[in-house]
């Protein structure tokens, strides 16, 4: 059995259950997508491995617990920049817990009373905080990580007390713990003062940060000035040099989208996995050209080795959809929900509607064996309505039954 002293870090989102209870799918998607780029940054800019991420939480595992802090503090700071501006619905309040100690290997995952310990200090750390227990402020470097010790807790499941501290707001005072509350931080500063965040260099920021729009447009606008120019040519066979024209709506096009990234009203989100997937799925692209970004997005998903096994399936599975080969992507959507990520199970259920029988089926039967409840009321829906291409019978087509039979095996 093979061991190692880790920190354990877990985060999720405030309100995140019932926040999914009244959005849309898409709306919870891109929650999803906002919160990853964020956070993944920021944990691997302080050496964090990613190991678990399941709907809107994240497990990450450090080799130092003083950088788990950090990547803390740099989160909750980060977190503070992107809700000055977001809309009230789309804010982002997390929690931030950290234990350390001894736990068991076992290919992409980790066991053990420290890994209980730290989901059991997670329940118990408020939204914008960054709580730790004990034992990493005994192994942490007190000259760069601040502390305030929170009190002790009897924690479900955990024998004895656990004493908890937190990273308190800036200004500090550091080496031991604080024992009164410094002064809050001013409304317009975020609440470490960017003590971790500074550190980390631009260009590890997720695409959506406005200060490294430059550094990461690049591949997004060589798929986008493609497009453009492909948009405005007035026949279908490729020319060059293009004509002054197209050449001046190109140009035209690509200033101004540098103008909004720059000037901070258009946030290039989309990863260069993303980008890739989009542009792959872009139907005015050439179909030589969108195998190309089909090619270099499998490249990108199998090259990232830090990319959690249900995250790689959802990639995949889009990637599919994307070259239209949506029987591909619902096994490798399956495989995905088997592994805990959620958005692999949104993307089958949307799949329900989708105009061919036979995938419908399909879909409905994979939900079924993944005995998937959010897939309920879809599962309802295609039950009691059906869709296009409905033949019942032995050689026909009948996805109301298959969703009917779905819907035993989830029960009631």
């Amino acid at each position: 059995m093979k061991t190692a002293n880790l920190a354990i870090v877990f985060t999720d989102i405030q309100g995140f259950s019932e926040r999914t209870s009244r959005q849309t799918l898409e709306e919870n998607e891109r929650l999803l997508r906002v919160h990853g780029e964020l956070l993944v940054p920021l944990f691997k800019a302080f050496g964090g491995r990613i190991l678990k991420s399941i709907g809107d939480a994240f497990m990450v595992t450090f080799e130092s617990p003083t950088q788990a802090v950090l990547s803390g503090m740099a989160i909750q700071d980060r977190l503070w920049q992107y809700n000055q501006t977001a809309p009230a619905a789309e804010r982002l309040d997390v929690r931030v817990a950290i234990n350390v100690g001894e736990v068991r290997l076992e290919e992409q995952d980790v066991f053990g009373e420290p890994v209980n310990i730290a989901a059991r200090v997670e329940s118990i750390t408020e939204a914008g905080e960054v709580f730790f227990t004990e034992a990493v402020y005994l192994a942490m470097n007190k000259a760069e990580v601040p502390s305030r010790e929170v009190g002790l807790f009897e924690l479900k499941g955990i024998p004895g007390k656990i004493r908890v501290f937190r990273v308190p707001r800036g200004p500090y005072r550091m080496g031991a713990p604080e024992q009164e509350a410094p002064p809050e931080p001013a409304p317009e500063r975020p609440p470490f003062g960017n003590l971790a965040l500074s550190r980390v260099p631009e260009s590890m920021l997720a695409p959506g940060d406005l200060a490294t729009a430059a550094a990461q447009v690049g591949e997004r606008l060589a798929q986008r000035t493609r497009t453009v120019l492909l948009a405005v040519k007035t026949h279908r066979q490729r020319r060059w040099p293009p004509s002054p024209r197209a050449l001046k709506v190109g140009g035209a096009a690509l200033a101004l989208v540098l103008l909004l990234a720059v000037g901070g009203f258009l946030l290039l989100r989309d990863s260069p996995v993303e980008a890739a997937i989009e542009a792959a799925a872009n139907r005015e692209l050439p179909s030589a050209e969108r195998a190309e970004w089909g090619e270099k997005a499998r490249k990108l998903i199998s090259e990232d080795k830090e990319l959690p096994a249900g995250e790689r399936r959802w990639l995949l599975g889009r990637l599919e959809e994307a070259l239209q080969r949506p029987e591909r992507a619902v096994e490798h959507y399956r495989l995905g929900a088997k592994a805990g990520e959620e958005r692999a199970g949104m993307q089958l259920i949307e799949m329900l509607e989708n105009p061919d029988c036979r995938l419908r089926v399909e879909v409905a039967d994979t939900l079924g064996e993944l005995r998937l409840v959010s897939a309920r009321n879809a599962l309802e829906t295609l039950a009691k309505k059906g869709g296009a291409g409905e033949k019942p019978g032995l050689f026909g087509c009948d996805s109301r039954e298959a969703a009917a039979r779905a819907l035993g095996r989830l029960g009631r």
